[in-house]
């Protein structure tokens, strides 16, 4: 779970975090990170998914220079993407047609979160 760029709302990925957590995921924190710094940590440490969390209103340009980043280094395909954070609903379906898996917007419930990833692997 990282957030991209310098937005300070930590709320959402906090609380996303300790529920993935709570249910006996591994979980690594990135903090706030660049987009390089993301796709080096998700290498580094081997996960299956990569969560943003994003409030900036930056969730697409950062989406897809994620997707950029992983499809220069081979790994498009590789991780499972979640994107989270203060997200018009009218963007949900672009971010996942760019191959975001899902997008949790404000008021997700973190059971449902648990229970896709869960689900999908």
């Amino acid at each position: 779970m990282s957030k991209p760029g310098i937005d300070g709302h930590w709320r959402g990925g906090i609380v996303v975090s300790r529920a993935l957590r709570d249910s006996g995921m591994e979980l690594i924190f990135g903090g706030f990170q660049n987009i390089d710094q993301i796709v080096e940590s998700a290498i580094h440490e081997d996960v299956d998914v990569i969560g943003l969390s994003i409030h900036s209103g930056a969730h697409l340009a950062y989406t897809k220079q994620l997707l950029d980043k992983l499809e220069e280094k081979n790994l498009k395909g590789n991780f499972m993407i979640l994107v989270g954070g203060v997200i018009p609903a009218k963007d949900f379906s672009t971010l996942k047609e760019m191959g975001v898996a899902n997008v949790y917007g404000p008021g997700s419930i973190t059971k449902d979160i648990v229970d896709f990833i869960k689900e999908n692997f």
